[in-house]
């Protein structure tokens, strides 16, 4: 079977100037099939016409994960390989080609690579620190898998349920959890993406919450016996974790002050 990639970018259509980004540098990555999930009164026909899309999925109104799994849904049935893209992240030039060569091996349910944190202006801060080591310690350990620098099998995701709507903020930490239990994850060591940390991004406006609900989505999938006593490492990680998104916001505002200066 061929494997087809197909990205689904949810939008509120609230920032088109990040959203045509956006688009462009999927089509970069290589060939895919792009369909947005927007609001009814979004009108997609000029991106379409312009070939940044091939198709446009009314959002459900039922919170982003919903919106992704709708998005994921509605894809043409050839399409085997998915992820999503935030509307103000980037693809790099030609990695679809690399990641989907991972899925010879038919116990990869997951590849990954590379994410570079970006600022406002498209600019290099910080890229992750990730690595094959990521996988290992994705049960018990911060999340360093980053998902928009990643493909994976759509049957798989499928099988597992899709994101479950329970999280508003770590439903891809839960996914990643749910996919190694049932194949591989496996790294390249390539640059797949950028992540644009800003204030308005979702992450970045409610880190501490974000980062809570990271604890409770390892907590939820540890056997019964080692729950009440995860506090030994859960309290380690989570300041650890915070604390990291603190050094990335310094990051952002010194590049943004030099760059001004």
């Amino acid at each position: 079977m061929s494997l087809e990639v197909g990205i689904v970018v949810p939008t509120l259509g609230t920032r088109p100037d990040y959203l045509r980004e956006c688009l462009k540098s999927i089509r970069l990555a290589g060939k895919s099939h792009i369909n947005l999930v927007a609001p009814d009164v979004f009108d997609g026909a000029s991106l379409i016409s312009e070939g940044l899309v091939d198709q446009v999925t009314a959002d459900p109104k039922a919170g982003l994960s919903e919106a992704i799994n709708v998005g994921i849904n509605s894809l043409p049935e050839r399409v085997t390989l998915v992820n999503w893209l935030g509307d103000d992240d980037i693809l790099r030039p030609g990695t679809f080609e690399t990641l989907a060569s991972q899925f010879s091996d038919s116990s990869v349910v997951l590849v990954y690579g590379h994410c570079d944190y970006i600022d406002d202006t498209g600019l290099k801060m910080w890229s992750s620190p990730t690595g094959q080591f990521a996988a290992n310690i994705l049960k018990f350990g911060p999340d360093l898998i980053p998902q928009p620098g990643a493909l994976f099998r759509r049957d798989a995701f499928e099988e597992i349920g899709g994101l479950s709507s329970s999280f508003g903020w770590a439903f891809d930490f839960d996914m990643l959890i749910k996919l190694s239990k049932i194949g591989k994850l496996k790294f390249v060591p390539i640059t797949v993406s950028g992540f644009r940390w800003h204030s308005d991004s979702l992450t970045v406006r409610a880190r501490w919450k974000s980062v809570g609900e990271a604890s409770k989505v390892r907590r939820s999938h540890l056997p019964a016996f080692l729950k009440p006593i995860s506090f030994l490492w859960e309290l380690p990680v989570v300041l650890a974790t915070y604390l990291a998104g603190l050094r990335v916001n310094r990051l952002a505002l010194k590049v943004k002050s030099n760059g001004n200066s």
